[in-house]
């Protein structure tokens, strides 16, 4: 069995590495030729947890390979994954045009049957555009080959992935027909051998809405518990004592309803985006997405309130410590976290900042020239009149508050992730603030 994946980024090389750790014979196909080429040398240009040493054992055994050239790539393989990352257009939804063009090109290669697939997060309706799309450039070339169409959303978690491939909650596949069936059912036997999972079969468009309602779904929990955090502050209440109360409820469960600084990344908003103009050209207005989105966009500017309000509106000149940047634990990525808003704001307030990230210093590097960052997180407290804490890694769990204390010219802490405990740290002599309290 051959699979080409076109696409190196987070979901294309994660879905090659696993998929060549099963034993079959993968082959990334990106038409960046940089990047290829750090690829070919083991360089990867993202931090997953497993997946770098998963990569370089497939890659040593010559199961796993990295090409510019699609002809090689199409050429006498069973499976084609489009991975493409989505381009955001203007009004920030997907842009399909990588995928159709992605489609097209297809088309006028294949030479066999093969199963294209689509793993990009992809509007509803996609599907039967990229089948009409490789059924045109195969009529313009005159020759009779047959293909198949599936839709096979991932549900990858950065930080997480590597299991969540391996071990899934749920294989979700969109077919057409029986023999586009039957190609998946073999693809995934292994998988599903060795875990009890569920294969969930259905239509190509029901597999497309399959994930945008997921991200969803969960994306307004977040942003719900967010809200009664919120109000918890008002009116006195304890948010960790109402979200135990909640979570505990069976109709209800204790995921992804813990109060913070916001979600990042980029599945949560760009799912988002998509839906609500889905919506939008079918003349529906989904008001609670909405909500949802703009309750997040708020919730990212609550740590820059607190920092403010602390200090009467003045930061000029104030030094302001955080810790974590990464929009969440076990990833370098930045896309969407609440770091960019709270640095941004800070800096705009005049205010000097000093970070610390266990694995995305090089990425802020890059967004941020003139941060100052620290070799680990008690270089980075040094002098500061504030520490905010907004990405929850193990390490931070249980500082050495008293040497925290004496880096610190001000002893106040901004908890935007609730994982401090407010009496040990006032008995320790911190002001201290939460989400929620």
């Amino acid at each position: 069995m051959k699979i080409s994946i076109v696409g190196t980024g987070y979901v294309g090389l994660v879905t090659a590495a696993c998929f060549s750790e099963l034993g079959i014979d993968v082959t990334c196909v990106d038409s960046d030729l940089q990047k290829i080429n750090r690829l070919v040398y083991g360089a990867i240009p993202i931090y997953e947890p497993e997946l770098e040493n998963l990569m370089t054992h497939n890659v040593n055994d010559k199961r796993l390979h990295f090409s510019t050239d699609f002809n090689k790539g199409f050429e006498n393989v069973d499976y084609v994954f489009c991975t493409v990352d989505p381009i955001p257009d203007a009004d920030g939804a997907t842009d399909l045009e990588p995928v159709l063009r992605i489609a097209q090109v297809f088309g006028q290669r294949i030479d066999r049957y093969c199963t294209f697939v689509i793993k990009t997060t992809v509007p509803v309706g996609t599907a039967h555009k990229v089948q009409e799309i490789i059924q045109h450039e195969i009529d313009e070339r005159g020759v009779d080959v047959k293909f198949d169409i599936a839709s096979n959303p991932d549900f990858l978690t950065e930080g997480n992935a590597v299991k969540d491939f391996m071990k899934p909650d749920r294989i979700v596949i969109g077919v057409e027909t029986e023999s586009a069936r039957e190609s998946m059912a073999k693809l995934y036997r292994t998988i599903l051998l060795h875990s009890n999972r569920r294969v969930i079969y259905t239509d190509t468009r029901t597999a497309e809405m399959i994930k945008y309602a997921a991200t969803s779904m969960l994306a307004t929990r977040v942003s719900f518990m967010n809200e009664i955090a919120n109000l918890c502050e008002l009116v006195g209440a304890d948010i960790n004592i109402v979200r135990h109360g909640v979570g505990t409820d069976s109709r209800i469960g204790p995921k992804y309803i813990f109060p913070g600084c916001g979600y990042g990344g980029t599945l949560f908003p760009q799912d988002i985006k998509d839906l609500v103009k889905i919506a939008d050209t079918h003349q529906f207005d989904m008001s609670v997405l909405k909500a949802v989105d703009e309750v997040n966009k708020r919730q990212k500017r609550i740590p820059f309130n607190k920092v403010s309000r602390f200090f009467d509106g003045d930061l000029k000149d104030k030094t302001v410590a955080i810790w974590g940047l990464s929009f969440k634990p076990g990833t370098d990525d930045l896309s969407g976290a609440p770091s960019i808003v709270t640095i941004d704001m800070l800096l705009e307030a005049g205010a000097h900042v000093r970070v610390y990230d266990p694995v995305a210093m090089n990425a802020t590097k890059l967004r941020w020239a003139d941060l100052y960052c620290g070799i680990d997180m008690y270089d980075a407290v040094k002098g500061a009149d504030a520490l905010v804490m907004l990405t929850e890694w193990h390490q931070f769990y249980i500082p050495d508050w008293k040497r925290v204390k004496s880096l610190m010219r001000t002893p106040f802490v901004v908890d935007g992730r609730n994982i401090y405990d407010k009496q040990e740290l006032e008995a320790a002599g911190f002001a201290y603030s939460c989400i929620g309290k």
